[in-house]
């Protein structure tokens, strides 16, 4: 088996053959983009502060999440209709996230049905949800998460309005996940006291995704949620948002290690997870790298890329003068300028090389 070298590879094989309109998909944002740029541009204006002379021979880069412990702290993001990238869906990132030795998280309107994304673990898995119906709607389908063996339940709470995405209209095409059974309506009316019934109702602990003030997070927690985490959608929902990593300190703080944050939007190399590790998030999510790596390859592309960003963790880490996770901290980072697009963490996309590798089984 040929391995990919590099994430940027792994891109590229991604691009050549996915379909336009799925590699759109991946990409885009919504309206103008502002916000999905936003999040890499916030993320790049961080340098990092390197400490030398350090005894960094042996760097850990594990940690852990309610009780899950990971190889890296990176966790996969649901992505809706993963199927329109590659065959196996929602079973085959489940099937890579655990073989690698960390957490996929599933989304309720991708394929196959959460029971069969579920048989594909060999470790520990959450299941995400889109508030599609009443009080009775989520009790079944939680239920049935629950059966299945998910050990937490994420629910998305930025999607109160369906976003415009001019990518996905320009292509005339509307993913599978948008077609799913049930009304907008009970998106748009999902408030706190729906959460609280949720939570009585779940079996298990209740994390809320989409959270982007101080003030939502402080809520969450008087409500009893049992994570947060920080999420504009990846700038799929809406425009002119701020960066995640921007919102990420002030949640820190408010949050104050009283229950687990996670972070998502735009992080894609080692260097990003580790800046908002150093800002305060326990565990960094993506979404955009597994669909990449599905299509370019399947399971082994997927596992190929988990371990390489294990290894840009693991050199960032040393190279900053640090062994463990939990020795960042501010103290890592400078804020500078900088400008960046949906694909700067790949500035190499467009270079010709002869020994780009195929993957195969």
């Amino acid at each position: 088996m040929t391995e990919f070298r590099t994430t940027t590879q792994i891109v590229r094989a991604a691009r050549a053959q996915l379909a336009p309109y799925a590699w759109d998909y991946i990409v885009g944002g919504s309206e103008t983009e502002t916000t999905l740029r936003r999040n890499r541009i916030a993320i790049e204006s961080y340098s990092l502060c390197a400490r030398v002379l350090r005894d960094v021979e042996h760097v850990d880069t594990s940690a852990s999440i309610l009780g899950t412990k990971l190889r890296i702290p990176y966790l996969l993001a649901p992505v809706g209709s993963l199927q329109e990238i590659f065959s196996g869906g929602s079973a085959a990132q489940v099937q890579g996230a655990c073989e690698f030795g960390t957490l996929p998280v599933v989304s309720s309107v991708t394929q196959p049905a959460l029971e069969e994304a579920a048989a594909a673990a060999s470790g520990d898995k959450w299941f995400q949800l889109y508030v599609r119906g009443d009080i009775d709607w989520v009790a079944e389908v939680v239920g049935r998460a629950r059966d299945a063996g998910y050990r937490a339940l994420v629910i998305t709470v930025d999607v109160a309005h369906y976003s415009i995405r001019e990518r996905q209209l320009l292509h005339s095409w509307v993913p599978d996940g948008r077609k799913a059974p049930g009304g907008p309506e009970f998106q748009a009316r999902l408030n706190w006291d729906t959460l609280d019934e949720i939570r009585a109702v779940a079996g298990m602990p209740v994390i809320v995704k989409g959270i982007q003030t101080a003030a939502d997070a402080e809520t969450a927690l008087e409500r009893g949620l049992d994570g947060i985490w920080v999420s504009n959608h990846g700038g799929r929902q809406l425009d002119h948002a701020r960066a995640t990593i921007d919102m990420l300190p002030e949640i820190v703080s408010a949050v104050d290690k009283r229950v687990p944050v996670i972070v998502d939007g735009g992080f894609m190399r080692g260097t990003d997870i580790v800046k908002a590790l150093a800002l305060g998030a326990d565990v960094v999510a993506g979404g955009k790298m597994h669909a990449w790596a599905l299509g370019a390859g399947g399971v082994p592309a997927l596992k190929r890329m988990l371990e390489l960003l294990r290894v840009e963790i693991e050199a960032t880490m040393a190279l900053l003068g640090v062994t463990a996770i939990g020795q960042l901290d501010e103290t890592y980072l400078a804020r500078d300028t900088h400008r960046a697009g949906s694909v700067t963490a790949f500035p190499l996309l467009d270079i010709e090389d002869e020994t780009q590798p195929s993957f195969e089984e």
